[in-house]
């Protein structure tokens, strides 16, 4: 990162985009949010500097912003750190976002680089992310973070806005009814907790739910891709019939009944115990022997 240069605290804050500033700049763009794209623009400025303040950023940190919009969050974001990578789908948002980021803070455009393109086909950045922080569809969030964990080890810590229900499955605990998929993969990558809520009126459209903050801080430690791979397969397998026990459940992954029953109990496993039953470490034992037989 010896190319990027960091903020200075004398740095003037930016100007931060309100409702009025909002509307204005997607009118000016003959822009209107879409549900294909899941945009819900964020129009209050203390929503933006209050996510900035969770997402624990600092003026050596690199972020990637996945859909950054109009450009309330991003504002708010340069001044804090050294970089901002925008990611964003919408390729007129793309080439309006430096044109605002220009008028609003004109000593930080520097700062920012945009990358008009499909945050999940992303394999590759100018610069190496330290954090992920983003206001996210309901429908590419868990995808989206899952990916980029994967694609970007730089990344040490995330903070994105999703829907309520999405953030209480993210950061969900073994034994609960909403533990699944996401809670389990994105365990293996860090330590999930839920930052807060965030109530439907401070976004245009406001949508029909409220919204969730979740932080996962990265886990230090080597991650075997293979290992994951397999344990990504035998997460998948157990609560995509999740009402049924792991000896029938991981059948798609591990074999016959017969051989999944040999296998759990290999692994110190119950093989009655369903899927929400079982923590990460428990997973991990099962892809563990899996890897052994195979």
């Amino acid at each position: 990162m010896s190319d990027l240069k960091s903020v200075s605290p004398e740095s003037s804050e930016p100007t931060l985009l309100g409702a009025t500033e909002i509307r204005a700049l997607a009118a000016r763009l003959n822009v209107s949010p879409t549900k294909k794209l899941g945009q819900n623009f964020v129009i209050d400025p203390n929503t933006v500097r209050r996510i900035v303040t969770q997402a624990r950023v600092g003026p050596n940190d690199v972020v990637v912003e996945i859909g950054p919009g109009l450009g309330s969050l991003t504002l708010a974001l340069l001044p804090k750190v050294a970089k901002v990578v925008a990611v964003e789908i919408d390729s007129v948002l793309a080439d309006a976002l430096p044109a605002t980021i220009a008028l609003h803070a004109p000593n930080l455009k520097e700062n920012l680089t945009v990358i008009n393109a499909d945050a999940m086909k992303i394999d590759s950045l100018p610069h190496n992310p330290t954090h992920l922080v983003a206001n996210l569809p309901y429908n590419v969030s868990v995808p989206v973070v899952l990916h980029f964990l994967e694609t970007f080890p730089s990344i040490r810590e995330i903070l994105v806005m999703v829907q309520s229900e999405v953030a209480d499955r993210m950061a969900a605990v073994p034994g609960s009814k909403i533990y699944g998929i996401p809670s389990v993969k994105l365990t293996w990558y860090g330590e999930v907790d839920k930052a807060g809520l965030v109530g439907r009126n401070v976004f245009w459209p406001a949508p029909n739910v409220d919204s969730g903050l979740v932080r996962l801080v990265r886990k230090d430690r080597n991650l075997d891709p293979e290992l994951r791979e397999t344990l990504f397969s035998v997460v998948d397998a157990a609560f995509g019939q999740r009402r049924k026990t792991l000896r029938t459940a991981l059948g798609s992954a591990l074999g016959s009944p017969q051989e999944v029953e040999v296998l759990l109990r290999s692994a110190g496993i119950d093989p009655g115990l369903r899927g929400e039953q079982l923590s990460l470490a428990d997973f991990v034992a099962i892809a563990l022997q899996a890897k052994k037989v195979t």
